[in-house]
């Protein structure tokens, strides 16, 4: 980041000598000159001044580089939660703007797609809260039902809950790039939620010619247990748990599958098991699942030291000690003590 080269070229855009900015800012022409070369940088309390001169923002004086500003815009959705409509707008352009250079719209796209789910999930959270009041102030099945999809509930409704348009698409673009292989397991996912299982059986056949890892055979007991060939699916869920030297994801899927079944203590024992095996820094997945089974079980005592673990490892591994990903763990401590 070169805010005397940005301030330069600002400058020069404006036709402007040192002087001339100096006078508009009122310093000398000499810490003009020290800025632009790089010697020294303004006053932090002058950035504002400045910008407005140029009719820029604070982050445009810092000249950052594409890969820096996504980097940043990231970051920022990391740590907090709604943005404002302005700041929302500002982001928008600014990763347009970027996207607009073949060499960076790939990753302009994704973190524009990163933003919209962050409000998107933002939005969703107040909406569960203000349907919650709805309910409770009105009981009608109107509120009910908002709440419910603001919720994510399961919804019977077959031409609500398939995902044929999903499926559609993910279908034409394994077909142009077979070898994408998380794709292709998104594909499988969404069959099998949707019963379409002898697609998904050819599908992982593909899957299979391309991947010796465990999630071969969990799909096969996925769609085996779908299907309702419990012998099969259990002879699967066997091999699944025998197999050797696979990655820590391994452990946690297989804490995800008993949890499915309610069998909590072995799926906890799964869970801590992906963790303590999960290089650093590690994800907070495998505590997050232990606390909502504790809760489930009506463990409060247990939720409370898994919460305080996914805070250890937001602090220790990811340093993270601030912002609405630590402080929603925070929250769901008080509500439990």
């Amino acid at each position: 980041m070169e805010m005397g080269k940005e301030i330069r070229r600002l400058r020069n855009d404006r036709g402007l000598t040192q002087e001339a900015l100096a006078a508009a800012l009122n310093v000398t022409a000499q810490t003009v000159s020290k800025w632009e070369c790089g010697t020294s940088i303004p006053d932090v309390q002058m950035l504002p001044e400045i910008a407005v001169y140029f009719g820029v923002t604070i982050d445009q004086l810092f000249a950052m580089t594409p890969e820096q500003q996504m980097d940043r815009v990231e970051n920022r959705i990391y740590a907090r939660g709604l943005f404002s409509e302005a700041e929302q707008r500002q982001l928008e352009q600014q990763l347009r703007a970027i996207a607009e250079n073949p060499a960076h719209a790939g990753k302009a796209q994704l973190t524009l797609t990163k933003l919209y789910n962050n409000q998107a999930e933002q939005y969703r959270l107040l909406a569960v809260e203000h349907g919650k009041e709805a309910v409770e102030r009105t009981g009608s099945p109107d509120a009910v039902s908002e709440l419910a999809n603001a919720w994510g509930s399961y919804m019977p409704d077959w031409c609500i809950r398939n995902h044929h348009a999903l499926i559609d698409w993910y279908s034409d673009y394994c077909r142009r790039y077979p070898e994408n292989r998380s794709s292709l397991m998104w594909l499988l996912d969404n069959l099998i939620d949707d019963r379409r299982l002898t697609e998904a059986r050819e599908w992982l056949e593909k899957l299979a010619r391309m991947d010796d890892t465990f999630r071969v055979p969990m799909y096969r007991y996925l769609i085996a247990l779908a299907a309702g060939e419990n012998g099969e699916a259990e002879k699967y869920l066997s091999q699944l748990e025998n197999m050797e030297n696979q990655e820590w994801c391994w452990a946690t899927t297989l804490g995800d599958i008993y949890t499915q079944r309610q069998e909590y203590g072995r799926a906890i024992e799964w869970y801590r098991r992906g963790q303590e095996i999960q290089p650093s820094p590690k994800y907070t997945d495998s505590a997050m699942s232990i606390a909502h089974i504790c809760e489930i079980r009506g463990d409060k005592a247990g939720a409370i030291a898994a919460y305080r673990e996914q805070l250890r490892l937001l602090r220790e591994d990811w340093g993270i000690v601030s912002g609405e990903t630590y402080e929603e763990v925070e929250r769901a401590i008080q509500k439990l003590q």
